[in-house]
């Protein structure tokens, strides 16, 4: 009988190195990189999850990186006030604020601070590219971060050139393997789609970021790439894995992304253990339909047992306190 297929399987090499749940790991860049982040963190890995908030385009994240390992803090003439009296950065989000720029100025040291700390002892660095389309800060003649909803006037928008990010990548990746020789770094392309730059025009963008990553995974063999855009847009080639925006990919979406990347990347032993964790996690997320019955007693104690048995692996603690004050809630007889 004929195979029949609804979607082309997008082919991902096998990575020779495997993450395990003492590999320490940084997210940095597009909101996808939160949603990774998140989901590894969910499965209990060690992660820094975009520290700094979204950044979309390759040379701010290549600025941030630098600044943390070189301890270089925000250039002072990007710092700006807004009308509520709000400080804020242009090269990071409108996630780090503050009320005044001395106190913006020491949050953003601190951040850069933990990140070139959390790099000393990292394992792995997942670098994602949102845009290929960056704002140039007129007054400054800066490449920026974010805009900050200010007049389009102050900004001229640029479509970089490859050239132009690998210039600024190449010298990172180099300084990064001096600072954390065993770091291993994967690039991965955004899945969520730039539409304020029309259609044709994102392609055109995630065209030369994925061009750049080709260009250092060719020239690096610590440096992989994820298709994440690309299993987006061919095996999952259905508006259904969007959310309403169509835009954004799904919950569905991001977990099937997220399966992939940990068969690429996950080491079979934790693998195993995030497979035991869903399970934990289905359990404690039940909730009794009788109230306080010997039944449900003895499946909170059974459930600690579990989370018992895998804290000698993983750090269960808030979850073995939340089982622990459930089962400290029923009746003394």
């Amino acid at each position: 009988m004929k195979e029949i297929k609804f979607s082309t399987e997008v082919e991902i090499a096998a990575s020779e190195w495997k993450m395990d749940h003492q590999s320490k790991v940084l997210t940095l860049g597009s909101c996808f990189a939160d949603v990774l982040g998140q989901q590894l963190a969910g499965y209990k890995f060690p992660v820094l999850n975009n520290p700094l908030g979204t950044i979309f385009n390759p040379l701010t994240i290549a600025k941030t990186i630098d600044s943390a390992i070189e301890e270089r803090y925000p250039a002072s003439e990007l710092f700006m006030k807004t009308e509520d009296d709000i400080w804020l950065h242009h090269d990071f989000h409108s996630s780090q604020w503050a009320g005044s720029q001395s106190e913006l100025e020491t949050n953003i040291k601190s951040h850069l601070m933990e990140v070139g700390a959390f790099l000393k002892e990292a394992d792995l660095l997942v670098i994602t590219l949102g845009t290929a389309y960056a704002y140039r800060h007129k007054a400054s003649n800066m490449i920026i971060g974010n805009c900050h909803k200010l007049p389009a006037d102050q900004f001229i928008k640029e479509l970089l050139h490859p050239d132009q990010i690998i210039k600024a990548m190449e010298p990172l990746v180099q300084k990064l393997l001096m600072f954390r020789r065993n770091l291993r770094i994967v690039l991965t392309v955004s899945p969520v789609r730039h539409t304020k730059d029309t259609l044709p025009l994102n392609q055109v963008s995630k065209s030369i970021l994925r061009l750049v990553c080709h260009r250092l995974c060719e020239k690096y063999k610590h440096i992989s790439y994820f298709p994440s855009y690309e299993i987006m847009v061919d095996e999952l080639r259905d508006y259904r894995f969007y959310e309403p925006d169509l835009i954004h990919p799904s919950k569905i979406a991001e977990d099937y992304i997220f399966n992939a990347f940990a068969k690429t990347y996950v080491a079979s032993d934790s693998q195993d253990l995030m497979r035991q964790w869903d399970k934990i996690m289905l359990t404690l997320n039940h909730r009794p339909l009788h109230g306080f019955s010997k039944t449900h007693l003895k499946f909170l104690k059974t459930l600690w047992s579990k989370l018992n048995e895998v804290s000698r692996k993983i750090d269960v603690t808030e979850e073995m306190n939340e089982v622990e004050r459930r089962i400290g809630e029923f009746p003394v007889s």
